[in-house]
Protein backbone atom coordinates (compact mmCIF):
# COMPACT_ATOMS: atom_id res chain seq x y z
CA UNK A 1 0.00 0.00 0.00
CA UNK A 2 2.46 2.05 1.24
CA UNK A 3 4.75 1.62 -2.13
CA UNK A 4 1.48 2.09 -4.44
CA UNK A 5 1.23 5.48 -2.59
CA UNK A 6 4.87 6.55 -3.52
CA UNK A 7 4.60 5.29 -6.85
CA UNK A 8 1.59 8.02 -7.45
CA UNK A 9 3.48 10.44 -5.78
CA UNK A 10 6.81 10.39 -8.74
CA UNK A 11 4.21 9.83 -11.47
CA UNK A 12 2.54 13.32 -10.12
CA UNK A 13 6.13 14.80 -10.07
CA UNK A 14 6.75 13.12 -13.35
CA UNK A 15 3.73 14.99 -15.13
CA UNK A 16 4.50 18.14 -13.19
CA UNK A 17 7.95 18.03 -14.62
CA UNK A 18 6.60 17.43 -18.07
CA UNK A 19 4.54 20.27 -17.84
CA UNK A 20 6.58 22.68 -16.67
CA UNK A 21 9.01 21.39 -19.52
CA UNK A 22 6.61 22.31 -21.86
CA UNK A 23 5.73 25.59 -20.69
CA UNK A 24 9.54 26.52 -20.85
CA UNK A 25 9.68 25.00 -24.57
CA UNK A 26 6.75 26.82 -25.74
CA UNK A 27 7.96 30.17 -23.91
CA UNK A 28 11.23 29.86 -25.51
CA UNK A 29 9.79 29.23 -28.89
CA UNK A 30 7.52 32.44 -28.71
CA UNK A 31 10.16 34.66 -27.68
CA UNK A 32 12.39 33.52 -30.68
CA UNK A 33 9.06 34.02 -32.90
CA UNK A 34 8.45 37.58 -32.08
CA UNK A 35 12.36 38.68 -31.96
CA UNK A 36 12.32 37.61 -35.80
CA UNK A 37 8.64 38.68 -36.68
CA UNK A 38 8.84 40.93 -39.98
CA UNK A 39 8.79 44.76 -38.95
CA UNK A 40 6.71 45.97 -41.57
CA UNK A 41 4.32 42.62 -43.32
CA UNK A 42 1.27 43.03 -40.93
CA UNK A 43 1.81 46.41 -39.12
CA UNK A 44 -1.18 48.68 -39.43
CA UNK A 45 -0.78 51.18 -42.31
CA UNK A 46 0.10 54.10 -39.36
CA UNK A 47 2.96 52.52 -38.37
CA UNK A 48 5.23 51.77 -41.90
CA UNK A 49 7.55 53.55 -43.33
CA UNK A 50 6.90 54.41 -47.01
CA UNK A 51 9.22 51.41 -48.55
CA UNK A 52 12.06 54.17 -50.48
CA UNK A 53 12.33 54.68 -46.41
CA UNK A 54 12.68 51.57 -45.59
CA UNK A 55 15.02 50.47 -48.19
CA UNK A 56 17.34 53.80 -46.98
CA UNK A 57 16.84 53.02 -43.51
CA UNK A 58 18.19 49.47 -43.65
CA UNK A 59 21.41 50.30 -45.66
CA UNK A 60 22.49 52.50 -43.85
CA UNK A 61 20.93 51.03 -39.90
CA UNK A 62 21.97 47.19 -41.09
CA UNK A 63 19.23 44.63 -40.25
CA UNK A 64 20.29 44.19 -36.84
CA UNK A 65 18.32 47.96 -36.08
CA UNK A 66 15.70 46.70 -38.24
CA UNK A 67 14.60 43.71 -35.98
CA UNK A 68 14.47 45.91 -33.21
CA UNK A 69 11.05 45.31 -31.64
CA UNK A 70 10.65 48.58 -29.77
CA UNK A 71 12.30 51.32 -32.55
CA UNK A 72 9.67 49.41 -35.08
CA UNK A 73 6.62 50.25 -33.39
CA UNK A 74 7.12 54.00 -32.74
CA UNK A 75 5.33 55.70 -35.95
CA UNK A 76 7.57 57.71 -38.51
CA UNK A 77 4.88 60.71 -38.28
CA UNK A 78 4.63 60.84 -35.18
CA UNK A 79 6.58 64.11 -33.83
CA UNK A 80 9.47 62.97 -31.43
CA UNK A 81 11.42 66.98 -30.88
CA UNK A 82 14.69 67.28 -31.55
CA UNK A 83 16.95 64.43 -30.26
CA UNK A 84 19.17 64.97 -27.23
CA UNK A 85 22.63 65.45 -27.44
CA UNK A 86 23.53 62.05 -25.26
CA UNK A 87 21.22 60.22 -27.65
CA UNK A 88 22.99 61.08 -30.99
CA UNK A 89 26.64 61.21 -28.59
CA UNK A 90 26.02 57.60 -28.79
CA UNK A 91 26.98 57.65 -32.60
CA UNK A 92 28.79 59.91 -33.05
CA UNK A 93 31.34 61.38 -30.22
CA UNK A 94 31.30 64.88 -32.04
CA UNK A 95 27.32 64.85 -31.86
CA UNK A 96 26.98 67.86 -29.83
CA UNK A 97 29.58 70.00 -31.61
CA UNK A 98 28.08 69.20 -35.10
CA UNK A 99 24.31 69.48 -33.67
CA UNK A 100 24.34 72.04 -31.00
CA UNK A 101 22.85 75.04 -31.75
CA UNK A 102 25.35 78.17 -31.49
CA UNK A 103 24.70 80.15 -28.15
CA UNK A 104 21.67 82.53 -28.44
CA UNK A 105 23.09 84.99 -25.69
CA UNK A 106 19.29 85.29 -24.83
CA UNK A 107 18.48 87.01 -27.48
CA UNK A 108 14.83 86.80 -27.83
CA UNK A 109 11.67 87.67 -29.86
CA UNK A 110 10.35 91.66 -29.38
CA UNK A 111 8.15 92.71 -31.70
CA UNK A 112 5.25 94.15 -29.06
CA UNK A 113 4.95 98.13 -30.60
CA UNK A 114 6.07 100.77 -28.38
CA UNK A 115 3.56 102.62 -26.33
CA UNK A 116 3.63 105.50 -29.25
CA UNK A 117 2.20 102.57 -31.76
CA UNK A 118 -0.60 104.26 -33.52
CA UNK A 119 -3.29 101.48 -34.86
CA UNK A 120 -4.48 102.58 -38.16
CA UNK A 121 -7.02 105.52 -38.26
CA UNK A 122 -9.83 106.10 -41.07
CA UNK A 123 -8.19 104.85 -44.50
CA UNK A 124 -6.93 107.08 -47.23
CA UNK A 125 -7.10 104.75 -50.13
CA UNK A 126 -6.44 101.49 -51.27
CA UNK A 127 -3.09 99.51 -51.59
CA UNK A 128 -2.69 96.55 -54.53
CA UNK A 129 0.50 95.01 -54.48
CA UNK A 130 1.36 92.31 -57.24
CA UNK A 131 3.96 90.67 -56.13
CA UNK A 132 7.08 89.43 -58.38
CA UNK A 133 9.33 86.62 -58.44
CA UNK A 134 9.78 83.23 -56.42
CA UNK A 135 8.39 82.62 -53.16
CA UNK A 136 10.94 83.73 -50.77
CA UNK A 137 10.86 86.99 -52.60
CA UNK A 138 7.22 87.46 -52.58
CA UNK A 139 7.13 86.67 -49.23
CA UNK A 140 9.79 89.88 -48.33
CA UNK A 141 7.70 91.41 -50.55
CA UNK A 142 4.16 91.34 -49.27
CA UNK A 143 5.70 92.08 -45.50
CA UNK A 144 7.36 95.06 -46.74
CA UNK A 145 4.01 96.21 -48.13
CA UNK A 146 2.34 95.66 -44.89
CA UNK A 147 4.30 98.73 -43.56
CA UNK A 148 3.99 100.63 -46.33
CA UNK A 149 0.45 100.21 -46.35
CA UNK A 150 0.73 101.83 -42.73
CA UNK A 151 2.95 104.12 -43.52
CA UNK A 152 0.78 105.84 -46.33
CA UNK A 153 -2.05 104.97 -44.39
CA UNK A 154 -3.56 102.39 -47.20
CA UNK A 155 -6.15 99.70 -46.98
CA UNK A 156 -4.08 96.76 -48.14
CA UNK A 157 -6.09 94.46 -50.61
CA UNK A 158 -4.62 90.76 -50.13
CA UNK A 159 -1.39 91.04 -52.71
CA UNK A 160 -1.30 88.74 -55.69
CA UNK A 161 0.97 86.56 -56.36
CA UNK A 162 3.28 86.59 -59.38
CA UNK A 163 2.06 83.59 -61.76
CA UNK A 164 4.19 84.83 -64.74
CA UNK A 165 7.76 84.70 -64.02
CA UNK A 166 10.21 81.77 -64.66
CA UNK A 167 8.06 79.89 -62.29
CA UNK A 168 4.35 80.05 -64.16
CA UNK A 169 2.80 79.09 -60.94
CA UNK A 170 -1.13 79.93 -61.16
CA UNK A 171 -1.45 79.68 -56.79
CA UNK A 172 -3.31 82.31 -55.47
CA UNK A 173 -2.57 84.12 -52.06
CA UNK A 174 -4.75 81.86 -50.33
CA UNK A 175 -3.31 78.68 -51.94
CA UNK A 176 -0.19 79.54 -50.60
CA UNK A 177 -0.87 81.53 -47.10
CA UNK A 178 -3.69 81.68 -44.39
CA UNK A 179 -5.70 84.19 -45.73
CA UNK A 180 -7.89 84.91 -43.06
CA UNK A 181 -5.39 84.31 -40.02
CA UNK A 182 -3.36 87.25 -42.14
CA UNK A 183 -6.06 89.63 -42.08
CA UNK A 184 -6.72 89.02 -38.55
CA UNK A 185 -3.84 88.72 -37.48
CA UNK A 186 -2.77 92.40 -38.75
CA UNK A 187 -6.08 93.99 -37.51
CA UNK A 188 -4.28 96.14 -35.26
CA UNK A 189 -1.82 97.32 -37.85
CA UNK A 190 -3.48 97.72 -41.33
CA UNK A 191 -6.94 96.96 -42.42
CA UNK A 192 -6.71 94.65 -45.02
CA UNK A 193 -9.15 93.24 -47.49
CA UNK A 194 -9.65 90.31 -49.73
CA UNK A 195 -10.92 92.34 -52.99
CA UNK A 196 -11.37 95.57 -53.59
CA UNK A 197 -14.83 97.09 -53.78
CA UNK A 198 -16.88 97.13 -57.05
CA UNK A 199 -17.39 100.64 -56.94
CA UNK A 200 -14.21 101.41 -57.69
CA UNK A 201 -13.63 102.86 -60.79
CA UNK A 202 -10.70 102.62 -62.85
CA UNK A 203 -10.02 106.13 -63.50
CA UNK A 204 -9.38 106.08 -60.08
CA UNK A 205 -6.19 104.09 -60.14
CA UNK A 206 -2.75 104.74 -60.32
CA UNK A 207 0.66 102.02 -61.04
CA UNK A 208 3.46 103.05 -59.47
CA UNK A 209 7.17 101.37 -59.45
CA UNK A 210 8.31 102.15 -55.66
CA UNK A 211 11.93 103.23 -55.54
CA UNK A 212 13.68 100.44 -54.10
CA UNK A 213 14.68 100.68 -50.58
CA UNK A 214 12.91 103.55 -50.41
CA UNK A 215 12.83 105.20 -46.53
CA UNK A 216 10.18 107.14 -44.62
CA UNK A 217 10.28 110.45 -46.43
CA UNK A 218 10.05 108.97 -49.74
CA UNK A 219 6.22 107.35 -48.87
CA UNK A 220 5.05 109.76 -46.55
CA UNK A 221 5.69 112.79 -49.00
CA UNK A 222 5.80 111.09 -52.45
CA UNK A 223 3.56 108.06 -52.19
CA UNK A 224 1.31 109.78 -49.77
CA UNK A 225 0.95 112.58 -52.23
CA UNK A 226 -0.57 110.59 -54.77
CA UNK A 227 -4.33 110.27 -52.10
CA UNK A 228 -4.73 114.10 -53.76
CA UNK A 229 -5.96 112.37 -57.05
CA UNK A 230 -6.78 108.63 -56.44
CA UNK A 231 -8.32 105.94 -54.59
CA UNK A 232 -6.29 103.03 -55.32
CA UNK A 233 -2.22 103.06 -55.68
CA UNK A 234 -0.70 99.88 -57.36
CA UNK A 235 2.69 98.62 -56.63
CA UNK A 236 3.96 97.15 -59.64
CA UNK A 237 6.89 95.36 -58.14
CA UNK A 238 7.31 94.13 -54.11
CA UNK A 239 10.74 93.55 -54.16
CA UNK A 240 13.41 95.42 -51.99
CA UNK A 241 10.89 98.25 -51.58
CA UNK A 242 11.55 99.13 -48.50
CA UNK A 243 15.03 100.24 -46.73
CA UNK A 244 16.90 97.99 -44.56
CA UNK A 245 17.43 100.05 -42.27
CA UNK A 246 17.27 104.03 -40.70
CA UNK A 247 13.39 103.24 -40.40
CA UNK A 248 11.33 103.52 -37.18
CA UNK A 249 11.93 100.85 -34.60
CA UNK A 250 7.40 100.40 -34.68
CA UNK A 251 7.61 99.90 -38.17
CA UNK A 252 10.84 97.37 -37.93
CA UNK A 253 9.08 95.47 -35.65
CA UNK A 254 6.35 95.62 -37.89
CA UNK A 255 7.70 93.96 -40.50
CA UNK A 256 8.62 91.13 -38.00
CA UNK A 257 5.24 90.55 -37.42
CA UNK A 258 4.34 90.46 -40.54
CA UNK A 259 6.92 87.84 -41.77
CA UNK A 260 7.17 85.81 -38.79
CA UNK A 261 3.42 86.01 -37.53
CA UNK A 262 0.43 86.94 -39.89
CA UNK A 263 1.96 85.24 -42.72
CA UNK A 264 1.50 81.63 -41.87
CA UNK A 265 1.27 78.78 -45.12
CA UNK A 266 -2.01 77.56 -45.90
CA UNK A 267 -3.25 74.65 -43.28
CA UNK A 268 -2.91 72.35 -46.01
CA UNK A 269 0.68 73.28 -46.54
CA UNK A 270 1.21 73.55 -42.61
CA UNK A 271 -0.01 69.91 -42.50
CA UNK A 272 2.19 68.39 -44.99
CA UNK A 273 5.27 70.22 -43.83
CA UNK A 274 4.87 68.92 -40.51
CA UNK A 275 4.38 65.46 -41.84
CA UNK A 276 7.73 65.72 -43.53
CA UNK A 277 9.80 67.28 -40.82
CA UNK A 278 8.12 64.34 -38.57
CA UNK A 279 9.00 61.70 -40.97
CA UNK A 280 12.12 62.95 -40.95
CA UNK A 281 12.81 63.01 -37.66
CA UNK A 282 12.42 59.81 -37.26
CA UNK A 283 15.82 59.00 -38.07
CA UNK A 284 17.46 61.35 -35.98
CA UNK A 285 18.91 65.13 -35.96
CA UNK A 286 19.18 65.63 -39.83
CA UNK A 287 20.69 68.42 -42.19
CA UNK A 288 18.28 70.45 -44.36
CA UNK A 289 21.07 70.94 -48.03
CA UNK A 290 19.64 73.65 -50.02
CA UNK A 291 21.39 72.53 -52.83
CA UNK A 292 20.41 75.55 -55.14
CA UNK A 293 21.88 73.56 -58.31
CA UNK A 294 18.60 73.46 -60.40
CA UNK A 295 18.64 74.54 -63.78
CA UNK A 296 17.26 78.47 -63.15
CA UNK A 297 19.80 79.10 -60.76
CA UNK A 298 22.45 78.07 -63.12
CA UNK A 299 21.04 79.94 -66.15
CA UNK A 300 20.81 82.84 -63.81
CA UNK A 301 24.65 82.78 -62.76
CA UNK A 302 26.54 81.61 -65.63
CA UNK A 303 27.80 78.90 -63.58
CA UNK A 304 29.18 75.43 -65.74
CA UNK A 305 31.55 74.09 -63.32
CA UNK A 306 31.38 70.37 -63.61
CA UNK A 307 28.98 70.59 -66.47
CA UNK A 308 29.46 69.13 -70.30
CA UNK A 309 29.67 71.76 -73.07
CA UNK A 310 26.19 70.52 -73.93
CA UNK A 311 25.03 71.37 -70.63
CA UNK A 312 26.79 74.82 -70.53
CA UNK A 313 25.25 75.61 -73.92
CA UNK A 314 21.91 74.76 -72.40
CA UNK A 315 22.09 77.01 -70.04
CA UNK A 316 23.51 79.82 -71.97
CA UNK A 317 20.62 79.54 -74.31
CA UNK A 318 17.90 80.03 -71.68
CA UNK A 319 19.94 82.76 -70.20
CA UNK A 320 19.59 84.76 -73.75
CA UNK A 321 16.07 83.65 -74.14
CA UNK A 322 15.02 85.76 -71.03
CA UNK A 323 14.71 89.27 -71.34
CA UNK A 324 14.27 89.58 -67.23
CA UNK A 325 17.92 88.86 -66.80
CA UNK A 326 19.84 91.72 -68.09
CA UNK A 327 23.56 89.77 -67.78
CA UNK A 328 23.76 88.16 -70.84
CA UNK A 329 27.89 87.33 -70.93
CA UNK A 330 29.18 85.84 -68.14
CA UNK A 331 33.05 84.27 -67.32
CA UNK A 332 31.79 81.10 -65.55
CA UNK A 333 35.68 80.87 -63.94
CA UNK A 334 35.40 84.43 -62.93
CA UNK A 335 32.02 83.80 -61.55
CA UNK A 336 32.78 80.58 -59.51
CA UNK A 337 36.55 82.62 -58.30
CA UNK A 338 34.73 85.42 -56.70
CA UNK A 339 32.35 82.77 -54.83
CA UNK A 340 29.48 83.83 -57.14
CA UNK A 341 28.53 80.31 -57.68
CA UNK A 342 26.63 77.75 -56.29
CA UNK A 343 28.62 74.44 -54.73
CA UNK A 344 28.28 71.61 -56.75
CA UNK A 345 27.02 68.31 -54.89
CA UNK A 346 30.00 67.05 -54.70
CA UNK A 347 31.88 70.26 -53.37
CA UNK A 348 28.71 70.53 -50.84
CA UNK A 349 29.79 66.18 -49.47
CA UNK A 350 33.15 67.18 -49.63
CA UNK A 351 32.33 70.32 -47.65
CA UNK A 352 30.19 68.33 -44.94
CA UNK A 353 32.51 65.75 -44.49
CA UNK A 354 35.12 68.27 -43.97
CA UNK A 355 32.90 69.37 -41.28
CA UNK A 356 32.50 66.08 -39.55
CA UNK A 357 29.04 65.05 -40.57
CA UNK A 358 29.38 60.67 -40.57
CA UNK A 359 27.78 59.22 -43.58
CA UNK A 360 24.93 58.35 -41.95
CA UNK A 361 24.01 61.92 -41.17
CA UNK A 362 20.01 61.99 -42.90
CA UNK A 363 20.03 64.66 -45.98
CA UNK A 364 17.18 66.84 -46.80
CA UNK A 365 17.86 67.75 -50.27
CA UNK A 366 15.58 70.93 -50.31
CA UNK A 367 15.60 71.91 -54.04
CA UNK A 368 13.76 71.80 -57.12
CA UNK A 369 14.48 69.23 -60.20
CA UNK A 370 18.70 68.90 -59.94
CA UNK A 371 20.12 70.10 -63.04
CA UNK A 372 21.66 66.75 -64.51
CA UNK A 373 19.76 64.02 -61.91
CA UNK A 374 21.55 61.00 -60.88
CA UNK A 375 24.82 62.02 -63.36
CA UNK A 376 25.66 65.07 -60.55
CA UNK A 377 24.08 63.76 -58.05
CA UNK A 378 26.59 60.18 -57.91
CA UNK A 379 29.38 61.56 -55.17
CA UNK A 380 27.23 63.36 -52.78
CA UNK A 381 25.16 60.17 -52.89
CA UNK A 382 27.70 58.21 -52.36
CA UNK A 383 28.91 59.71 -49.50
CA UNK A 384 25.46 60.13 -47.88
CA UNK A 385 22.76 57.89 -48.83
CA UNK A 386 20.81 58.74 -46.41
CA UNK A 387 19.75 61.54 -49.18
CA UNK A 388 15.64 62.12 -48.38
CA UNK A 389 13.45 64.54 -50.86
CA UNK A 390 9.82 65.61 -50.62
CA UNK A 391 9.34 62.59 -53.23
CA UNK A 392 10.87 59.83 -50.63
CA UNK A 393 9.43 60.94 -48.09
CA UNK A 394 5.65 61.33 -49.29
CA UNK A 395 3.52 58.92 -51.36
CA UNK A 396 2.42 60.52 -54.76
CA UNK A 397 -1.26 60.84 -53.59
CA UNK A 398 0.04 63.07 -50.77
CA UNK A 399 1.82 65.31 -52.77
CA UNK A 400 -0.18 65.70 -55.44
CA UNK A 401 -1.84 68.37 -54.24
CA UNK A 402 0.96 70.01 -54.52
CA UNK A 403 2.61 69.12 -57.55
CA UNK A 404 2.31 72.00 -60.95
CA UNK A 405 2.76 74.27 -58.12
CA UNK A 406 6.43 75.36 -57.35
CA UNK A 407 5.61 78.28 -54.90
CA UNK A 408 3.69 75.66 -52.81
CA UNK A 409 5.91 72.82 -52.91
CA UNK A 410 8.85 75.77 -52.29
CA UNK A 411 6.77 76.19 -49.02
CA UNK A 412 7.37 73.16 -47.97
CA UNK A 413 11.04 73.03 -48.29
CA UNK A 414 10.44 75.81 -46.18
CA UNK A 415 8.84 74.09 -43.48
CA UNK A 416 11.70 71.63 -43.49
CA UNK A 417 14.36 73.93 -43.80
CA UNK A 418 13.07 75.85 -41.17
CA UNK A 419 12.49 73.01 -38.38
CA UNK A 420 15.53 71.66 -39.35
CA UNK A 421 18.98 71.05 -37.01
CA UNK A 422 20.96 72.34 -39.57
CA UNK A 423 20.50 74.08 -42.65
CA UNK A 424 22.94 75.03 -45.05
CA UNK A 425 22.62 76.60 -47.86
CA UNK A 426 24.65 76.04 -51.17
CA UNK A 427 24.11 79.53 -52.23
CA UNK A 428 22.56 82.74 -50.98
CA UNK A 429 19.82 83.00 -52.22
CA UNK A 430 16.45 84.35 -51.59
CA UNK A 431 15.45 81.04 -49.65
CA UNK A 432 18.20 80.62 -48.13
CA UNK A 433 18.20 84.25 -46.88
CA UNK A 434 14.46 83.75 -45.82
CA UNK A 435 15.18 80.55 -43.92
CA UNK A 436 18.72 81.62 -42.70
CA UNK A 437 16.68 84.99 -40.91
CA UNK A 438 13.69 82.89 -39.62
CA UNK A 439 15.93 80.42 -38.02
CA UNK A 440 17.12 83.67 -36.33
CA UNK A 441 14.58 85.25 -35.08
CA UNK A 442 13.37 81.55 -33.47
CA UNK A 443 16.59 81.35 -31.25
CA UNK A 444 19.26 81.15 -33.71
CA UNK A 445 19.29 77.43 -34.67
CA UNK A 446 21.96 76.12 -36.30
CA UNK A 447 22.51 77.50 -39.98
CA UNK A 448 26.25 77.20 -41.68
CA UNK A 449 27.02 79.53 -44.33
CA UNK A 450 29.64 78.35 -46.10
CA UNK A 451 32.71 80.83 -47.54
CA UNK A 452 32.25 79.73 -51.01
CA UNK A 453 35.28 81.81 -52.26
CA UNK A 454 37.79 80.50 -50.13
CA UNK A 455 36.67 76.67 -50.87
CA UNK A 456 36.44 76.89 -54.24
CA UNK A 457 40.56 77.39 -53.86
CA UNK A 458 40.09 74.26 -51.79
CA UNK A 459 38.21 71.97 -54.14
CA UNK A 460 40.67 73.08 -56.81
CA UNK A 461 43.31 72.19 -55.08
CA UNK A 462 41.71 68.78 -54.31
CA UNK A 463 41.16 68.11 -58.02
CA UNK A 464 44.49 69.47 -58.82
CA UNK A 465 46.38 66.08 -56.54
CA UNK A 466 47.61 68.83 -54.52
CA UNK A 467 45.56 68.48 -50.94
CA UNK A 468 44.01 65.72 -50.11
CA UNK A 469 41.11 65.20 -47.75
CA UNK A 470 41.66 64.55 -43.90
CA UNK A 471 42.39 66.07 -40.95
CA UNK A 472 44.46 69.27 -42.54
CA UNK A 473 41.48 69.48 -44.60
CA UNK A 474 38.69 69.28 -41.86
CA UNK A 475 40.48 71.28 -39.45
CA UNK A 476 41.05 74.22 -41.82
CA UNK A 477 37.76 74.38 -42.48
CA UNK A 478 36.37 73.82 -39.56
CA UNK A 479 38.24 76.85 -38.27
CA UNK A 480 37.29 79.30 -41.03
CA UNK A 481 33.74 78.18 -40.43
CA UNK A 482 33.52 78.43 -36.87
CA UNK A 483 32.07 82.03 -37.03
CA UNK A 484 29.67 81.04 -39.63
CA UNK A 485 27.06 79.32 -38.11
CA UNK A 486 24.39 81.08 -37.01
CA UNK A 487 25.13 82.94 -33.94
CA UNK A 488 24.04 86.17 -32.43
CA UNK A 489 25.33 89.61 -34.33
CA UNK A 490 24.26 92.88 -35.62
CA UNK A 491 22.19 92.81 -39.45
CA UNK A 492 25.90 94.20 -41.71
CA UNK A 493 25.60 97.63 -42.93
CA UNK A 494 27.07 98.90 -46.32
CA UNK A 495 30.18 97.88 -47.86
CA UNK A 496 32.38 101.16 -46.64
CA UNK A 497 33.37 103.43 -50.13
CA UNK A 498 29.94 101.82 -52.12
CA UNK A 499 27.36 104.53 -53.31
CA UNK A 500 23.69 104.99 -54.23
CA UNK A 501 21.64 101.99 -55.16
CA UNK A 502 25.06 99.57 -54.95
CA UNK A 503 25.59 101.25 -51.28
CA UNK A 504 22.07 99.88 -50.42
CA UNK A 505 22.47 96.55 -52.63
CA UNK A 506 25.69 95.36 -50.24
CA UNK A 507 23.39 95.79 -46.69
CA UNK A 508 22.60 92.63 -45.61
CA UNK A 509 18.80 92.57 -46.06
CA UNK A 510 16.48 92.96 -43.32
CA UNK A 511 14.50 89.44 -43.31
CA UNK A 512 17.91 87.64 -43.03
CA UNK A 513 18.55 89.47 -39.81
CA UNK A 514 15.73 90.72 -37.94
CA UNK A 515 18.69 91.83 -35.09
CA UNK A 516 18.74 94.35 -33.52
CA UNK A 517 15.20 95.51 -34.77
CA UNK A 518 13.29 92.27 -33.14
CA UNK A 519 15.33 90.39 -31.12
CA UNK A 520 16.11 91.48 -27.37
CA UNK A 521 18.25 90.34 -25.18
CA UNK A 522 15.98 89.06 -21.98
CA UNK A 523 16.91 88.26 -18.53
CA UNK A 524 16.08 85.02 -17.31
CA UNK A 525 14.60 85.14 -13.92
CA UNK A 526 14.09 81.56 -13.33
CA UNK A 527 14.66 78.22 -15.54
CA UNK A 528 10.82 78.89 -16.92
CA UNK A 529 10.35 82.98 -17.39
CA UNK A 530 12.29 85.42 -19.19
CA UNK A 531 12.13 88.87 -18.96
CA UNK A 532 12.13 90.85 -22.41
CA UNK A 533 13.35 94.26 -22.13
CA UNK A 534 11.76 95.93 -25.26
Amino acid sequence: MMQKRRWKTVGLMRKMLSCAICTIAMMALLSVHLHVFPPYSKLPDPYRLPHPQIEIRDKILGKEQEQSWTSEITPPNVYKGPVSSHQCSDRNPNCTKLWKPPPNRNYLPCTQPSPNYTSPSESRGYLLAHTNGGLNQMRAGICDMVAIAHIINATLVVPKLDKKSYWQDSSNFSDVFDEDHFINALANDVKVIKKLPKEIGSSMKAVKYFKSWSGMDYYQEEIASMWADYKVIRAAKTDSRLANNNLPPDIQKLRCRACYEALRFAPQIEAMGKLLVDRMRSYGPYISLHLRYEKDMLAFSGCTHDLSPAEANELKMIRDANDNWKVKDIDPREQRSKGFCPLTPKEAAIFLSALGYPSNTPIYIAAGEIYGGDSHMGDLQSRYPMLMRKETLASFEELEPFTNHLSQLAALDYIVSVESDVFMPTYSGNMARAVEGHRRFLGHRRTISPDRKALVRLFDKIEQGKLKEGKYLSDHVIESHRKRQGSPRKRKGPISGTKGTDRFRSEEAFYVNPLPDCLCQGQSQNLNTSIIRS
